[in-house]
């Protein structure tokens, strides 16, 4: 049977290194399973008044679908200012709600985090940063491997395309693992 991952890049720029990174991603999947690439454009900011007004915009609505239909999420984050992306963060936000939902979402379901970054320590301080919204969510966070691919501009070519063997291969065993403890912990 085949493993479904969604992968959410948490930066809505076009040539994004966390985009480019999701999909290469999506082409060094193990054999017969598959990645899905998601986006988080138009996810309002959260807003209590507007979800109470107007309930979930239909953006959120289908990401939660995505999500559910998927055997693991896989968070493709970049690190802003020693931390994880406010727009990011915004969206988990609001795919926990509202509160009786979140467990349908999250509760138990294979999480990983990679990320992208042009500066020297990759995205170790965005990753470490996802750890207490991880626990908070109840979400099975695969932590075997940490894929932080630092100084990325030298890693993809001006068309976003991973050149860089040594990360190629290491997103293609990180990638394996992932797929395995969601397909066997489930």
């Amino acid at each position: 049977m085949s493993t479904r991952i969604l992968g959410l890049s948490g930066s809505l720029r076009r040539k994004s290194l966390n985009t480019a990174l999701l999909r290469a991603a999506q082409t060094l999947m193990p054999e017969g399973d598959a990645l899905e690439a998601a986006t988080l454009h138009g996810i309002p900011l959260y807003d209590g008044d507007v979800e109470a007004q107007d309930g979930i915009p239909s953006a959120v609505d289908e990401l939660k679908e995505k999500i559910v239909a998927s055997d693991g999420v896989l968070l493709v984050t970049p690190e802003y200012n020693n931390s994880m992306p406010g727009v990011f963060k915004n969206a988990i936000d609001w795919l926990s709600r509202p509160p009786d939902d979140a467990a349908r979402i999250f509760k138990g379901r294979a999480v990983a985090v990679i990320g992208a970054s042009p500066g020297g320590f990759g995205t170790i301080l965005s990753q470490n940063a996802w750890l207490p919204v991880l626990r908070t969510l109840g979400v099975r966070h695969w932590a075997e491997g940490r894929l932080m691919v630092s100084r990325a501009s030298k890693a993809f070519n001006e068309d976003g395309e991973l050149v860089d063997e040594n990360t190629r291969e290491q997103l293609r065993k990180f990638l394996a693992g992932f797929v395995d403890f969601a397909a066997n912990n489930a």
